[in-house]
């Protein structure tokens, strides 16, 4: 499988001719969708139709990031506003019963939604441990300060998903609850001990099933002082791998982002690096996607036999 280590995103819900070129011969990885992606049910139905058909690709990898709460890309048809991730917490730690069968049926009919548009992966759960400092771009969308829960219903997200042929992206690995600013704006420097981490944190992510999981552009000091875990072989190769035993395709957080201090093309090539598999753009300007697949090398080997495991999964 022939495809360039990236996941590019588009500027509005048209596509554009060199969008069409891009697709067609720049050979990105997947598409992610964005709310300026997204008019109408129809539109972005049609959409996702056209993007399949330029990549000559039924299984063409598109993602969304349909969290509920604050985060909806699909807002302008469903509203999703009130199932944030901690709705579906404080339900489950009320009654596991009661909260397990609202949660399955909430994703049931979500998953009916992304298969009729034609969108195989959502970016969910999030699996931060919510905490007394967790900065508020975290706050509802994670599910609990409680490690057992965030567990627990992680996997009836993942597991429920998985039944609808839709796959998910656990993140932000190894783990954004301990962050105090926003990532998106600033690099967060996390001070906790190794062993804190261990046993918090870090543990929320332990063994998942996910096919994907993206990561933190978070600085854990105590661990590696110099680079974010997205920049870190030593987080991803004894953390991510080994002790989180997470054994599927590890996307990077968007590189756009202003934690990661260096110029998109550099972000980018110090991810797979360190061990990322893809990298996540989402600025959805054509310049940069075009600058990024011609700078950045194809899928490796491992890449391409995950990616075929997800092929066959959506089967």
């Amino acid at each position: 499988m022939k495809r360039k280590a990236i996941i590019i995103s588009l500027k509005s819900y048209k596509i554009s001719k060199n969008e069409i070129k891009l697709l067609a011969n720049g050979k990105p990885w997947g598409i992610i969708l964005f709310r300026r992606n997204i008019k109408s049910f129809n539109q972005i139905k049609i959409l996702v139709k056209t993007i399949k058909k330029i990549t000559k690709d039924k299984k063409f990898p598109i993602m969304i990031d349909e969290e509920g709460g604050r985060v909806s890309r699909l807002k302008k048809f469903i509203n999703n506003k009130q199932f944030s991730q901690k709705y579906f917490g404080d339900l489950y730690e009320q009654s596991s019963f009661v909260g397990s069968s609202i949660y399955k049926t909430y994703i049931n009919s979500l998953s009916k939604i992304l298969f009729n548009i034609g969108i195989n992966i959502n970016t969910v759960p999030i699996l931060d441990l919510s905490q007394k400092k967790t900065h508020k771009i975290i706050g509802n969308r994670a599910y609990s300060n409680k490690i057992k829960s965030i567990r627990n219903l992680s996997k009836i997200c993942i597991d429920t998903f998985k039944k609808n042929k839709i796959s998910t992206v656990i993140k932000h690995i190894p783990g954004h609850g301990s962050a105090t600013v926003d990532s998106h704006m600033k690099m967060p420097i996390v001070n906790k001990s190794h062993k804190f981490l261990h046993l918090n944190d870090f543990e929320c992510f332990k063994s998942s099933s996910s096919h994907f999981a993206m990561t933190a552009h978070v600085l854990f000091k105590k661990i590696d002082d110099k680079n974010v875990a997205t920049f870190s072989k030593k987080i991803i190769s004894s953390i991510i791998r080994k002790k989180l035993k997470f054994k599927g395709i590890l996307i990077s957080d968007d590189i756009s982002m202003k934690a990661l201090k260096f110029n998109l093309v550099t972000n980018a090539k110090k991810s797979l690096d360190a061990g990322c598999n893809l990298i996540l753009y989402c600025g959805g300007k054509y310049s940069e996607s075009a600058k990024l697949l011609k700078e950045l090398p194809y899928i490796d080997r491992f890449t391409q036999k995950k990616t075929s495991e997800f092929y066959n999964f959506l089967s």
